[in-house]
């Protein structure tokens, strides 16, 4: 559905998927069948993956000087307020709870890239 949504707001050539927590981290660091893959401006996070949740990815990538700087937005289905303060808790930059409805959810993804392409100024890499 991610993909879909950036598909229809034309930045679909600029988003990478990964099936899970542990792959994500090896994304981000680059390692294994990710050596090269490229530096992402910002990080679309789930809390629902397998493997290794998103709580956990997050608490690594903010404790991780080299991927601190990158802006996590936590998009999921949950809205539960323990799942709000604890993201925010592990230094998420935002916290988005996923729309049901498909129309909405693209105008979400719109507004977030909207807001951390455009509006933000993003720190050097």
């Amino acid at each position: 559905m991610t993909r879909e949504a950036f598909a229809d707001h034309g930045v679909a050539d600029r988003l990478f998927v990964v099936p899970d927590g542990v792959a994500a981290l090896e994304f981000l660091r680059k390692e294994g069948d990710h050596a090269g893959a490229p530096t992402p401006d910002l990080v679309l996070l789930d809390l629902n993956l397998p493997r290794m949740g998103g709580r956990e990815v997050l608490a690594a990538v903010k404790g991780d000087p080299a991927l601190a700087r990158i802006p996590v937005v936590v998009l999921t289905t949950s809205d539960a307020d323990d799942d709000v303060v604890a993201s925010y808790a592990l230094h998420a930059n935002a916290y988005v709870t996923k729309p049901v409805d498909f129309d909405r959810f693209i105008e979400v993804v719109r507004k977030i890239d909207d807001f951390f392409v455009s509006v933000v100024r993003l720190p050097p890499r």
